[in-house]
């Protein structure tokens, strides 16, 4: 198939050169000439413009806008809406709070245009691992634009098939899935990046407590001096508590037990602060996705060795590399 890509970051070109190694063929524009030269220069066809972009492209064509979100996303899809023609598809793989999509959908919904918002998790290493996709908008669009979804997720892999789920989407089992209406690929991806957060906090706090089991504040015989990337690394190694984000931990920590290159400062994107809004707005509590927010907010103020985890593990699956200072709110996808 043939799909038009607009954002060349971290995970943009890398989804273009994972559909091109899958035979599929990518217009790609980037306001970074050399993000547009590099992925040239695996075989995509730069446009000079989103104009450009959609000529290139044969209909119905669809466009994916990989872009932080807010005004910069608002933007080139309002832009794309005055270049398409009826039956062409945008599709949204950022970040995106699902409420725009709604109200983003229904304005390209009168041009007669479909919306897809595709929340896209696979940070940095989608190129190799694929892309975990939840997928929202009308359902023969999905279906249409099927081979694109197929070739980006990770597949089955070596996970176990879980059982007694005859009957249901079979997607799901390699890593893509139509969610619903337009909105609901956002919500599914912003629950999903809550509970990363409070995950992430999770392992943060556990490693804090062994760093400072060792603290002179201990009775001397109270004390240990534990080896965190050992404990990390065997924890990797069968334990309840496995997960990619342990991984990148135990990487981290093997390459750096002081994680002395990362400052403490933690940044949050939307998806945590949306993630509570909606539990407000549902009435639901989420206690620790709330206390994992906060603690973000706290680090920038004051940081300490459960920080780091935390920043080594942001700079693990997304590339995400913290300030040093300065209260920065940042846009991220993962």
């Amino acid at each position: 198939m043939q799909l038009g890509l607009i954002g060349l970051g971290r995970m943009g070109a890398n989804i273009a050169r994972r559909l091109m190694r899958a035979g599929h063929h990518c217009v790609v524009y980037d306001r970074s000439g050399d993000a547009v030269r590099a992925v040239v220069a695996d075989g995509a066809l730069a446009a000079a413009d989103p104009r450009d972009l959609v000529g290139k492209l044969d209909r119905p064509r669809a466009v994916w806008v990989m872009l932080p979100a807010g005004s910069v996303t608002e933007a080139a899809v309002s832009q794309l809406a005055g270049f398409l023609e009826p039956g062409d598809a945008v599709i949204d793989g950022g970040n995106s709070f699902w409420k725009d999509d709604v109200r983003r959908a229904a304005a390209l919904t009168e041009k007669g245009l479909h919306y897809l918002d595709v929340g896209t998790s696979g940070g940095v290493w989608g190129l190799e691992r694929g892309y975990c996709m939840m997928i929202g908008g009308d359902r023969t669009v999905v279906d249409r634009l099927d081979p694109i979804f197929a070739a980006l997720a990770p597949g089955p892999g070596d996970a176990p098939r879980t059982p007694n789920r005859e009957g249901r989407d079979p997607r799901a089992e390699r890593g893509y899935l139509h969610t619903g209406p337009t909105g609901s690929g956002h919500f599914v991806k912003m629950i999903h990046n809550g509970i990363e957060y409070g995950l992430m906090q999770a392992y943060a706090e556990g490693f804090d407590i062994l760093k400072n089991a060792a603290s002179d504040a201990l009775p001397a015989e109270h004390r240990f001096d534990f080896d965190l990337a050992d404990i990390a690394e065997v924890w990797r190694r069968g334990s309840v508590i496995t997960s990619w984000l342990l991984d990148l931990t135990a990487a981290a920590l093997a390459e750096s037990p002081a994680l002395d290159d990362f400052p403490g400062h933690v940044q949050d994107s939307g998806e945590g602060r949306w993630t509570l809004i909606a539990a407000i707005e549902e009435a639901v509590p989420a206690e620790v996705l709330s206390a994992a927010l906060y603690a973000r907010f706290r680090s920038r103020r004051h940081h300490t060795f459960a920080e780091k985890i935390l920043s080594a593990m942001r700079k693990g699956f997304g590339g995400h590399v913290e300030p040093p200072s300065a209260d920065l709110e940042g846009e991220e996808t993962r």
